[in-house]
């Protein structure tokens, strides 16, 4: 199949104008330049950008108009704060799962089915992002996710039950679970040619949401009079002020690298001439041919890392505090050793994106976090107390994997539209794979008596996830292989 994206409109493409390189990602070696259309990056100008009508083109490209740099900004500080709504909503509750427990009357199982519903809510809904995302926009979706965490947080606040915790919880997870899937999306479509940092900038605000909430919600919670309820509610603050930015955005629907809305004539005009269709702000979305990622063996490697990392991620906020709790750290230190764990996410998931993008094959760095949690796995099991805050360090690093995993899927497809597909069969079945962990740990909790097997499980699925990890990391791409 065709390796990069058609236009709406073939005949917009001048004959014999070359192509400009858009998407990240090199395009094939064997393919003429002149035969490949590409989309040109925001910000940046095309080939023929400023040529006139008499065919006289400038020899500097004009800068970017201050619209386009107004919408590039605000598509940055909507990343920003909604990486920052991604995971208190599940942190905060690891942070008090043993009082909302006892308050709803949760056995050790049915709180092991509790701390399962974020990776199975991401999966089911997830699987929803693209499809919407082509009839709304991924911006407009994204809108409508804030609000969703928003009103879910609120919701659960109020809950006087189990199934109607469950139900705020999935609603607001519904709204993260989009999200996630359009992330990628997002910086693909506009930041084609920062793909590396750009991830690295949400998902060190990913990082450092998870670890604020996760430090602050026991403190928090005992300064509003000691109720869980207020200590998970107060959250939906940083949820609402999340869904303003992606207001004015919610009218472009392009999924591809195109000129955004605000964006002046000459850079549309350069856009159509480069091989991408312009979008305005509910024009057409430019079309491209998608690849049937399901055919793909890294799409499936891609698939597996994912889900055994998302499976150790959320162990680790679901559990870890009760592990440390269980072994006489008091409920604030336990709070702060997950907040610990998560903030080692911050200055990482800037860094280890970034280095990504610059190998050619991610392997080494799969294998170097992959050691780093075996590392802090055994060390819970020996001496959970004693090396306390080591063991917290090294599975925060050893959680890293989450944001190098959101780097692969942007350099393992080389279009727009295949990133979506990526992004969504890899977070969804990766997610689906991630269920039984959280609840196979409770359950062998309960059945044992003690963190022995559950640490055991743990540490055991990191043997896995370097391997698949590794294969996910070589240099290829989907349209490669389907």
């Amino acid at each position: 199949m065709p390796d990069e994206p058609k236009t709406l409109d073939p005949a917009a493409r001048p004959a014999g104008s070359t192509a400009a390189a858009g998407d990240v990602g090199a395009t094939a070696a064997s393919v003429p330049a002149a035969s490949v259309p590409a989309a040109t990056p925001l910000g940046a100008s095309a080939p023929g950008a400023s040529a006139k009508a008499g065919g006289t083109a400038a020899a500097d490209p004009p800068a970017p108009a201050p619209a386009l740099r107004w919408t590039l900004g605000l598509v940055t500080v909507g990343l920003v704060l909604a990486a920052l709504n991604l995971r208190p909503a599940i942190t905060s509750l690891g942070a008090l799962l043993e009082d909302v427990s006892a308050d709803l009357h949760m056995s050790g199982s049915l709180a092991g089915v509790l701390t399962s519903v974020p990776p199975l809510c991401f999966a089911v809904f997830g699987i929803t992002a693209p499809r919407l995302a082509r009839r709304f926009g991924p911006a407009a979706v994204v809108c409508a996710g804030m609000a969703a965490i928003f009103a879910g947080l609120v919701l659960r606040s109020f809950a006087t039950g189990t199934p109607a915790f469950l139900a705020a919880s999935a609603l607001a997870l519904m709204g993260i679970a989009v999200s996630n899937i359009l992330m990628p999306v997002i910086v693909k479509r506009y930041f084609p040619d920062r793909v590396g940092s750009m991830t690295g900038l949400y998902s060190m605000a990913l990082a450092l949401g998870t670890s604020l909430a996760a430090a602050a919600t026991v403190p928090v919670t005992a300064a509003l009079g000691g109720d869980w309820r207020l200590g998970l509610g107060i959250w939906a603050v940083l949820a609402a002020l999340a869904v303003l930015p992606w207001l004015p955005l919610v009218r472009d629907r392009a999924l591809t690298t195109a000129t955004p809305p605000g964006a002046p004539a000459a850079s549309a005009s350069a856009s159509a001439s480069a091989g991408a269709a312009p979008t305005g702000g509910s024009g057409p979305v430019a079309s491209a041919v998608a690849p049937r990622v399901g055919r793909s063996p890294t799409a499936w490697a891609l698939a597996v890392f994912f889900g055994l990392q998302a499976t150790g991620a959320y162990i680790t906020m679901g559990w870890m505090p009760q592990i440390f709790r269980d072994a006489g750290v008091s409920a604030s230190t336990a709070g702060v050793l997950l907040a610990v764990t998560m903030v080692m996410g911050v200055p990482l998931a800037f860094v280890i994106p970034r280095l990504a993008s610059r190998m050619r094959t991610q392997g080494p760095i799969v294998v170097a976090l992959g050691l780093c949690g075996l590392t802090g796995y055994t060390g819970l099991f020996l001496a959970p107390a004693g090396g306390a805050w080591a063991w917290a360090v090294l599975l925060g690093i050893s959680n890293c994997a989450f944001p190098l995993a959101l780097t692969m899927i942007g350099m393992r497809s080389r279009t727009g539209v295949g990133v979506v597909r990526l992004s969504a069969f890899a977070q969804s079945v990766g997610y689906l794979i991630s269920i039984p962990g959280p609840l196979l740990v409770g359950v062998l909790y309960q059945h044992s008596g003690g963190w022995g097997l559950p640490i055991a499980l743990m540490g055991g699925l990191m043997i896995p996830q370097m391997i698949v990890g590794t294969l996910a990391g070589r240099d290829r791409t989907v349209e490669d292989e389907c």
